[in-house]
C-alpha cells in the first residue's frame, strides 16, 4: 500500500539522480548540501550549484515538513486543527548563457490527519529568448508524459500552467509553459498510486529534458546585450516568484527555512527603468511569444 514513507523514499532518489546528472553535464561545478531541520517538525536537504561552466546558480531541493497546520493554510483549506505532512523536490536553475533557458520543476504531496491526500507540481519553460523548435520539443516530451496517465493531462495541465505561470501585472507569461497540476486526490478515474506513477515520471523527465537543451545553445557566443535582455528576463522571474508562486507564500507562511525557499531566484537581475525593446528584434520576437493559448504541441 502507497504511503507517506514510500513517497518519500522516491523524491529522494529523485532529487538524487537529478543531481548527478546536472553535475555531469556542467562538468565543473557540484551541489553543496545543506541539511536543515524545521522547529515545528521535518526538515530537508537543500542543494545548490554555482559558478559552473553551465549553471549560474541553481538548487535542487527536497523537503518533507509535518506538524499542525499553520492558520492561514487552515482558514484556506477549511481543515481546523488538522496536523499535515507534506514532502517533495523543487528544481529551479539559472544558467549562465542567455540562449539557455531557466527551467523550473516542483512534485510534491500533501496529506493531514483528516485523511486528505493529493499531488500537486509541474515543469515549466523559461527562455530568456524563446526558440519556437525548443518549446515544441518541450512540451511534445510533457504530452507524451500526460497521454501515458491520461488522454485529458496535457490539455488541461498546459492550460492550467498558462494561466498559473502569468504575471498579470506584466501581461505576460512567465516564458513558454509546460505543465501545473494541483491537488490531484484519488478519484473513481485514478487511484493515489496512479497519481503517484504519474508524479515520478514528470520527475524522472525532468534531467533528460532540460540537458538536451542544455547541450544545443551551452556554446552558443553571446554579447553584453544579450546578457542585459537575460538580466531582465531574470527581473520578470523574481517578481513571479515573490508576488504569485504558491510555493513561496507556503514556504513563507510555514515558517520554513528562507535560504531554501528563495534559492529560486538568481544572483543577479535588472529592472530598467520603461525599457523598450527595438523593433523586429529578437527580443521584441520573444516578447510576442510570452501569451496564453500557444498550441505548442
Amino acid at each position: 500500500m502507497l504511503n507517506k514513507e514510500t513517497i518519500t523514499k522516491r523524491f529522494k532518489s529523485i532529487q538524487d539522480s537529478i543531481c548527478e546528472r546536472l553535475e555531469q553535464c556542467d562538468g565543473l561545478a557540484t551541489f553543496e548540501q545543506d541539511l536543515w531541520e524545521r522547529d515545528g517538525g521535518g526538515g530537508g536537504r537543500t542543494r545548490v550549484i554555482q559558478n559552473g561552466n553551465v549553471l549560474e546558480k541553481g538548487g535542487v531541493n527536497f523537503s518533507a515538513v509535518h506538524g499542525k497546520m499553520p492558520a492561514i493554510i487552515a482558514k484556506e483549506l477549511g481543515t481546523g486543527d488538522a496536523q499535515f505532512y507534506a514532502t517533495g523536490v523543487s528544481i529551479v536553475l539559472h544558467p549562465i548563457n542567455p540562449f539557455v533557458p531557466i527551467i523550473h520543476m516542483n512534485i510534491r504531496y500533501f496529506e493531514m490527519s483528516n485523511g486528505v491526500k493529493w499531488f500537486g507540481g509541474g515543469i515549466d519553460l523559461t527562455p530568456h529568448y524563446v526558440v519556437e523548435e525548443d518549446a515544441k520539443y518541450f512540451h511534445e516530451a510533457l504530452k507524451e508524459i500526460c497521454n501515458k496517465h491520461s488522454k485529458s493531462y496535457y490539455d488541461e495541465f498546459k492550460e492550467w500552467a498558462d494561466n498559473y505561470f502569468y504575471i498579470t501585472h506584466r501581461n505576460e507569461t512567465r516564458g513558454i509553459g509546460g505543465i501545473f497540476f494541483d491537488r490531484l486526490q484519488p478519484t473513481d478515474d485514478y487511484s493515489l498510486q496512479q497519481r503517484f506513477e504519474f508524479v515520478v515520471e514528470v520527475g524522472e523527465l525532468f534531467a533528460p529534458l532540460y540537458t538536451t537543451l542544455v547541450n544545443k545553445h551551452r556554446n552558443k557566443p553571446y554579447n553584453e546585450a544579450n546578457k542585459a535582455w537575460q538580466h531582465i528576463r531574470r527581473g520578470r522571474y523574481v517578481e513571479f516568484n515573490l508576488v504569485y508562486d504558491r510555493g513561496t507564500k507556503f514556504g513563507l507562511e510555514t515558517n520554513g527555512r528562507i535560504e531554501s525557499i528563495l534559492m529560486s531566484l538568481p544572483t543577479n537581475a535588472s529592472w530598467v527603468y520603461n525599457h523598450q525593446v527595438t523593433p523586429d528584434s529578437e527580443e521584441e520576437k520573444t516578447l510576442k511569444l510570452l501569451r496564453k493559448g500557444i498550441n505548442w504541441a
